[in-house]
């Protein structure tokens, strides 16, 4: 089952390397597809590097860019997300990135029963469209949060299906997230991408969870990413295990081409 496994980094893994340096340790470690992000200061793409530049930095280290990570709130639809949207989707389109990643509300807000589906469909319809002439793909990320308007995978299938849009868009399946949402289906053939991350903090209780609790895959995992990661390649899942750790102690590891490459080897061990 091991030679299934395809890895990629998101840019969260090291947010401090500027892109070339970021593609570089993609090609040290022998990974060709990269998630881009949108919410890094002093980066592509908030520091204006046009999208032209960043294809060709990737292209210049063998590495291929899968995604743009996010578009937030995308499920809370107005002007301004039509803008965000139509703006991501023409630097998707413009970076050679296959697909956008969109994340939901996670404030507390538009979680009423009703309501958060019509929000979804709203949303979806809307994408379908912007995201489909530009031939890009959307990628939903229900969030496990309590707080979070869309925490379920099987409430975004259903919308997905409703509006006619199984061409265009696909689920993520974040191991965190998974884990948090206490979800038990994981719908491998609606999966897009895969987000995995562990968390060994013995302490902290799972309704307490947050990104800063989120390292590297090792041994002492309490998410389970290695069973998470068998069942999805047994229902079908081929795509990519994109490592998205949140931790400061991640983002601040001298040495993050070591710890990769470790927890690369832990999974493939035990997968």
């Amino acid at each position: 089952m091991t030679s299934k496994l395809i890895f990629a980094l998101n840019h969260m893994v090291a947010p401090g390397l500027e892109p070339a340096a970021f593609f570089a340790l993609c090609r040290e470690l022998g990974i060709s597809d990269v998630e881009i992000r949108n919410d890094l200061a002093g980066n592509a793409i908030l520091d204006g590097t046009p999208a032209g530049v960043i294809r060709d930095l990737a292209a210049e280290n063998g590495t291929s860019i899968t995604s743009i990570n996010a578009l937030q709130r995308f499920n809370e639809w107005n002007d301004t997300r039509q803008a965000e949207a139509i703006e991501l989707a023409d630097y998707a389109r413009d970076v050679g990135a296959t697909a956008l990643v969109l994340v939901p509300v996670n404030d507390g807000s538009g979680q009423a029963d009703g309501e958060r589906q019509r929000n979804v469909r709203e949303s979806l319809t809307a994408l379908k469209t912007i995201l489909g002439d530009r031939g890009v793909r959307g990628l939903v990320e229900p969030l496990g949060f309590e707080i979070c308007s869309l925490r379920s995978k099987r409430e975004a299938a259903a919308a997905i299906a409703d509006v006619g849009g199984l061409d265009v868009f696909r689920l993520v399946h974040d191991t965190f997230h998974h884990h948090l949402a206490g979800e038990p289906d994981i719908f491998p053939g609606m999966t897009g991408l895969v987000h995995i991350s562990g968390v060994d903090d013995p302490a902290v209780g799972v309704a307490d969870m947050r990104d800063p609790h989120r390292i590297l895959v090792d041994a002492g995992d309490r998410l389970d990413n290695v069973g998470q990661i068998r069942a999805l390649i047994a229902g079908g899942y081929s795509g990519l295990l994109s490592f998205e750790p949140f931790s400061p102690a991640v983002h601040h590891l001298a040495d993050p081409q070591a710890a990769l490459a470790q927890s690369i080897e832990f999974i493939r061990s035990r997968v």
